[in-house]
């Protein structure tokens, strides 16, 4: 455990009252979250005045070399400590399937997510949604630009689409500890829709339909009961801040303020990729306070690490400019040779990650200490 100050239980005061920082909707009605949910929520808006949280996809159900073993996380292999955030996919929960597109089953998924919550680490949950109008993933983008409209009100694929979201719905509603909590979570739906990769994506659906399927996402889980989602807002790549805003659904429906972006070109890229990161923490930061959200980076990173000092000298040097939340890098993949963004034992950039590990602002489980009690 590092040696330094925790995040103590004062950051879940806001807990006491069910809907004591609950959005305003459009009509005035204030929508109401757990308990916990608004202690998580809290949290992101505290602690950028003690550092930023640092997240890994995927983090304790498999890594390089190994699969299965809930108390492993290649990150903790290498530090000693468990990222303070883990994310988890879902996708594939909207088809009734019972493993998720990286072959972890949603049973499992909802026990780490348990236990994560539980040893006192924060979850966030990714979505790549199937195409529902062509059977294909979220990378199919064969039928242009008629999916988005299809699932919206009066669409061939409404219904169909709802039956998806109920399916989503039951299983953040299971997300509870025996003692009955139901786990808050960070929800990143729609995500990365500034470029074009997804169905959904910008040149997949207009503003107005993009706005209209974040909208209808959010009322139809919340009026299925689900209150323990906080909603992140995760525009892709290097884009102004016009982009960003241009499919904004609005304060009432966003929680966190987000975005995608990693280092590509391997070792020679580190320059581009830090100015690409100040460009848009630069904006984000004034929109953070404009609009009152915290901020996050909510997918960052470098495949393979070839970088030996990228954690204390590309990646913190960034951060330690603006006030994020939490970055989370992506997952270390089992399955795909050289598919990895957090250290392992013996890899180039494990020692350095240490150092990034020992820093007083880089939080990790251990210094998150009764948050959620």
């Amino acid at each position: 455990m590092k040696n330094i100050r925790r995040i103590m239980a004062v950051f879940a005061l806001a807990g006491l009252t069910a809907c004591g920082v609950g959005n305003k909707k459009m009509d005035n009605t204030e929508v109401c979250r757990t308990p916990e949910t608004d202690s998580l929520y809290t949290l992101l808006k505290k602690i950028p005045g003690k550092g930023f949280m640092f997240g890994h996809q995927d983090a304790t159900v498999y890594g390089i070399g190994w699969e299965g073993d809930s108390a492993r996380s290649d990150v903790k292999s290498v530090c000693g400590d468990y990222p303070a955030v883990c994310g988890w996919e879902i996708g594939r929960i909207e088809t009734g399937k019972p493993a998720s597109l990286d072959n972890v089953s949603f049973d499992r998924i909802r026990v780490e997510m348990i236990r994560n919550y539980l040893r006192g680490g924060v979850n966030a949950l990714s979505w790549h949604v199937d195409n529902p109008m062509t059977g294909g993933d979220s990378w199919d983008v064969s039928a242009k630009d008629g999916v988005v409209a299809s699932i919206l009100p009066d669409g061939t694929n409404h219904i169909k689409f709802l039956d998806w979201l109920d399916k989503l719905a039951d299983y953040c509603n299971s997300l509870v500890t025996p003692e009955g909590t139901k786990i808050p979570i960070l929800f990143r739906p729609w995500h990365e829709h500034t470029g074009s990769w997804f169905w959904w994506g910008k040149d997949h659906c207009t503003s107005e339909q993009y706005k209209t399927l974040w909208i209808m996402t959010y009322d139809y889980l919340h009026s299925k009961g689900v209150n323990n989602l906080l909603y992140a807002y995760s525009p892709g790549g290097d884009c102004t801040m016009e982009e960003y805003m241009d499919r904004y659904p609005g304060d009432e429906y966003v929680d966190v303020l987000g975005f995608d972006y990693y280092q590509m070109n391997g070792s020679e890229g580190c320059q581009s990729y830090k100015d690409a990161m100040h460009r848009t923490l630069k904006f984000l930061t004034k929109l953070g306070a404009l609009h009152n959200k915290p901020i996050a980076v909510t997918e960052t990173g470098l495949e393979a690490l070839p970088v030996k000092d990228w954690w204390t000298n590309v990646l913190f040097p960034v951060l330690n400019e603006y006030p994020v939340s939490y970055v989370l890098v992506w997952r270390n993949a089992r399955e795909k040779e050289n598919h990895y963004y957090a250290p392992y034992p013996g890899q180039l950039s494990a020692e350095d990650f240490v150092e990034f590990y020992k820093h007083p602002k880089t939080l990790f489980v251990s210094d998150l200490v009764d948050w959620n009690k």
